[in-house]
């Protein structure tokens, strides 16, 4: 089975941090492909190691992802 994520990549220091909200899993990697794909590892290895339960407690059905406009300054 698969199941269709959200990935947030975002450039921190000199690597990229990849973040699925949905269950709140985070990876790492040296460039945007490399923490993308460290991310679905991570993810891979979550759903095959978390029991039922754990998988359900954590997972978010929708996660909305926008922008927003903010005064500054």
């Amino acid at each position: 089975m698969h199941r269709r994520l959200t990935a947030i990549v975002e450039c921190e220091g000199d690597g990229y941090v990849a973040f699925c909200p949905e269950v709140d899993v985070v990876s790492q990697g040296a460039t945007v492909s490399e923490a993308r794909g460290n991310l679905v590892e991570a993810l891979t290895l979550f759903f095959e190691s978390a029991s039922a339960c754990e998988v359900e407690r954590r997972l978010y059905e929708e996660v909305y992802v926008t922008q927003i406009e903010v005064a500054v300054g």
